[in-house]
């Protein structure tokens, strides 16, 4: 049960940056700062592939659409990441309370994963793409101080992850009519290039 905060609140992050979490964790176990975090995330190889492809998605998803693409294709990679490093930080190889662990950093970041694609969806229907780059932002920033917090104060971290959750699950309940058009003008559009393509494949009559 100690360890519960910290690996809800690194499934939350993880849903939302899961590159930013493992590097951050191992930058924090490499300079001593703390205990907790498992020898796997501080191995110089996860450390540099962490930090390159976090940079990459601090450009993807500060990028209008590209970013709604970039979320589709993690939809899987941030729950597993969020399973992963919640069995990683239970510790205990094969345990039941490591399993439970890694479900409940999987489910955490899964919701959150759903919540940030979402939200991003939403902010896509804007016409201005300022809108991205600040939400990115606060994102970034957010992920980074809630897992520092976590490290020396897992309650309060948790509980705020845990609040960050909620707010976010009644945003995308408010926002879900703006998101569920952009779904149907998306589909529309893949159908008018699907039957283009089709007419265009068609040999001319006679």
């Amino acid at each position: 049960m100690s360890v519960l905060p910290l690996v809800f609140t690194s499934g939350w992050a993880s849903g939302i940056n899961a590159y930013a979490v493992v590097l951050l964790l191992g930058l924090l176990g490499t300079a001593g700062v703390t205990d907790d975090v498992p020898a796997a995330l501080q191995r110089p190889d996860v450390l540099i592939v962490a930090g390159v492809l976090f940079l990459v998605e601090a450009i993807a998803d500060k990028v209008p659409y590209l970013d709604s693409v970039w979320d589709a294709v993690h939809t899987v990679v941030r729950p597993v990441a969020g399973g992963v490093v919640a069995a990683l930080l239970a510790g205990h190889d094969g345990s039941l309370p490591q399993l439970a662990a890694g479900a409940v950093g999987g489910s955490t970041a899964l919701l959150s994963h759903l919540v940030k694609a979402g939200t991003r969806i939403a902010v896509n229907t804007s016409p201005e793409p300022a809108s991205n780059i600040v939400l990115s932002l606060l994102e970034d920033l957010g992920v980074a101080g809630i897992v520092v917090l976590a490290v020396f104060h897992p309650v309060i971290a948790g509980s705020i992850a845990a609040l960050l959750l909620l707010t976010g699950i009644v945003v995308v309940v408010l926002l879900w009519s703006r998101i569920r058009r952009y779904l149907r003008r998306r589909r529309a559009r893949r159908e008018e290039k699907r039957l283009a393509a089709a007419g265009a494949g068609v040999p001319p009559a006679g």
